[in-house]
């Protein structure tokens, strides 16, 4: 088991988890994930790493389902059953010059220990963090913190500069020299980063979330195309070069199971409201 340390709230769907895992926080690197599972009949969901200690890690997590409503309802004291990992390859940290990373919404939070990684490495790192608006917005001074410079887009113009992520960052890439970009979260905003740095010939990467279960492989949910090969996101990824991701196989084989999580969002949301 394994117990939560300190929880709080980013945004109205979105909360932290500090949970103690000290072997797991000894071996994490940025990059890395976790799955976990809420108990002996919980599924379970991979999350990557936002922050680790000596003795703890930090997670991240969006309500989008049941599993992850029923997570946001725990509190300082309560246990998880399982947490393995850190699973997948670590981002590779090198000398690039200058690094743009960008990340969109949840994003936030596995760009963090990525963007502070390639500082400490000697970089430039240029940060764009954008949002639909500024209630989904969170971590903007951590980014700063990792970051030489910081951009914050919302959709809408609630906040910051009123952009997708896209328009900046096609902006830069066209008036210095660029040796990276990270772009991490929403797999159509991923796409969109991607199209946009592809004119530019600059290396792209991203950090995949396909349909996982057992993160070691086996189960081949994970299964993505990049350059018409067949990779596992859980043990190839999850990063993967953004131009050659099949990106319209990979959205659709995100859409497999909407009803299947429809029922079961409905089914926990009815038990919520008898028991309450």
């Amino acid at each position: 088991m394994y117990p939560i340390l300190e929880t709080g709230n980013l945004t109205e769907t979105t909360h932290l988890f500090r949970i103690g895992a000290p072997d797991v926080a000894r071996k994490a690197r940025a990059g890395q994930f976790v799955v976990i599972r809420l108990d002996e009949r919980g599924e379970r969901i991979p999350l990557t790493l936002a922050d680790w200690d000596d003795k703890s890690v930090t997670l991240v997590v969006q309500e989008v389902g049941a599993t992850t409503r029923r997570l946001a309802k725990l509190k300082v004291g309560d246990q998880i059953q399982d947490l393995i990992g850190p699973l997948g390859n670590a981002t590779e940290i090198e000398s690039y010059g200058t690094v743009i990373c960008v990340a969109g919404g949840v994003g936030a939070a596995p760009v963090f220990p990525i963007a502070r990684s390639l500082k400490a490495a000697g970089n430039k790192v240029i940060t764009i963090l954008g949002a639909r608006n500024k209630s989904l917005l969170f971590w903007e001074d951590k980014l700063k913190s990792a970051s030489d410079s910081l951009i914050v887009t919302t959709d809408d113009g609630s906040y910051g500069r009123k952009a997708l992520v896209t328009e900046p960052l096609k902006e830069i890439l066209g008036s210095e020299k660029v040796g990276l970009v990270v772009a991490i979260g929403p797999s159509i905003m991923m796409k969109f980063a991607s199209l946009a740095t592809q004119p530019f010939g600059v290396k792209t990467i991203v950090s995949l979330n396909p349909i996982m279960v057992d993160g070691t492989g086996m189960c081949g949910c994970c299964r993505v195309s990049v350059g018409g090969v067949t990779k596992f996101s859980c043990v190839d990824g999850p990063d993967f070069d953004g131009h050659r991701v099949n990106w319209d196989e990979l959205l659709s084989r995100q859409r497999t199971y909407l009803d299947e999580e429809k029922v079961s969002s409905e089914k926990q949301q009815h038990e919520c409201r008898v028991t309450a």
